[in-house]
């Protein structure tokens, strides 16, 4: 049975879709990779994560779903918190958030002066909330923060995660060749890809 065959186990209330079929479909949904920040015990934490949304404008809502299992968990309900989005170049930094731990990488926090959490300097975007409300998710916990102040420094790439790997953005759709074949090419935890393109008539 491939992937795009429904794969379904027998569960307690009836059949449900197996899990490793389930978050299969789900990682060809490309998303950004950020780090959320915050402080415990005077020392910045962050933990890295790629399913993060924003919830309302008025009032300035997003949120983060973060695994139960995260030591996250345990304090974001309680302090305030950073979204920091990671540009490409940063994918060592998500991958010290991750449990990768980076040798010889130090993380530079650039610390608050008003009680809000660190940002991560070079960031495409940062987002400072207070906690707002934390909600069920069953294997995890949608924290909601309220977001207090949002900057935005730089117009690099952002870091992608594709299908379980961090990608780059490659080409624009509209202003670019249309690309009729891709030869990806995997090297340094970046996905890049050598075209061949033809230009649209």
């Amino acid at each position: 049975m491939n992937d795009s065959q429904a794969v379904h186990q027998q569960g307690e209330q009836g059949v449900t879709l197996e899990p490793r079929h389930l978050r299969s479909c789900l990682s060809r949904f490309v998303t950004g990779v950020a780090v959320v920040s915050y402080v415990v015990d005077d020392e910045p934490r962050g933990v890295t994560v790629n399913s993060f949304t924003s919830v309302s404008m008025d009032p300035p809502l997003i949120l983060v779903s973060l695994a139960r299992s995260a030591k996250a968990v345990d304090h974001l309900s309680a302090v305030p918190f950073t979204i920091n989005v990671l540009k490409a170049s940063q994918f060592d930094i998500a991958l010290q958030f991750a449990g990768r731990p980076r040798p010889g990488l130090s993380v530079r926090w650039s610390e608050a002066e008003d009680g809000l959490a660190p940002t991560i300097p070079g960031a495409l975007a940062t987002f400072r909330c207070l906690p707002w409300h934390a909600y069920d998710g069953g294997d995890h916990v949608l924290q909601i923060g309220k977001v207090v102040q949002a900057e935005v420094s730089g117009d690099e790439e952002p870091l992608l995660f594709d299908r379980g790997r961090f990608a780059m953005v490659g080409l624009s759709i509209f202003d670019n060749p249309r690309v009729l074949e891709a030869d990806p090419i995997i090297g340094g935890g970046i996905i890049r890809s050598q075209f061949v393109h033809h230009l649209a008539s």
